[in-house]
């Protein structure tokens, strides 16, 4: 139907979808849950593929990263709760 490929109008048809169903608020958090969910993928389908295992080093830098991100976020979160 779609040869494969997604084109623009399909994008958007799919992004107007998901906001009539989730609503503009839980957007943000789907996106965010999608890639980190990528992200894992990614990491764990190229351990698998053989490029090499991911230092300790590296696996605390993202840590630390992922935990930098979160508090960024609560820290957003109670701001907003606040207000209200």
């Amino acid at each position: 139907m779609f040869g494969g490929r997604l084109g623009v109008v399909e994008l958007i048809l799919i992004l107007v979808v998901a906001l009539v169903i989730f609503g503009p608020a839980k957007l943000p958090e789907i996106g965010k849950a999608l890639g980190k969910s990528l992200k894992e993928f990614k990491k764990e389908t190229s351990n698998l593929m053989g490029d090499g295992e991911v230092s300790e080093s590296k696996k605390s830098k993202d840590q630390k990263e992922e935990e930098t991100q979160e508090t960024k976020t609560d820290g957003i979160k109670n701001e907003d709760t606040e207000e209200d």
